[in-house]
């Protein structure tokens, strides 16, 4: 991955982290790993586990940041998901995965941020 590109990803994830801060999500986890993959946020809000996939583009010459979150992406959330809620005593909470999506302008500020809840089934 490009530098540009983990700058990005990383200018999203804060500013997604931002926003869920100012609507009183409390975060529990970021960019988490294990052996199969990372989850960018994991946050609670009203007993519920919420895990965050944040999507960041800046034109949409690449689509826009929902379209690029594809079925196999889809599929690895719910497995990271479930991990994370196994290794932390999780499993008896309720629990969704949220996508929010970023489109940044040329200077690199919000032109578009959507919260999408229950984004992905698991």
């Amino acid at each position: 991955m490009s530098i540009e590109r983990q700058k990005l990803g990383k200018h999203g994830e804060n500013l997604a982290e931002n926003y869920l801060v100012k609507h009183e999500y409390t975060v529990i986890a970021k960019n988490w790993r294990c052996s199969i993959g990372e989850l960018d946020l994991v946050v609670e809000k009203d007993e519920q586990i919420i895990f965050v996939e944040v999507r960041t583009r800046r034109g949409n010459h690449f689509g826009t940041p929902e379209a690029s979150l594809t079925p196999r992406k889809q599929a690895k959330l719910v497995e990271l998901a479930w991990t994370f809620l196994a290794e932390h005593d999780y499993e008896a909470y309720q629990w969704r995965i949220d996508v929010i999506a970023i489109m940044l302008n040329r200077q690199w500020k919000i032109e578009r941020l959507n919260h999408i809840e229950w984004a992905i089934e698991a």
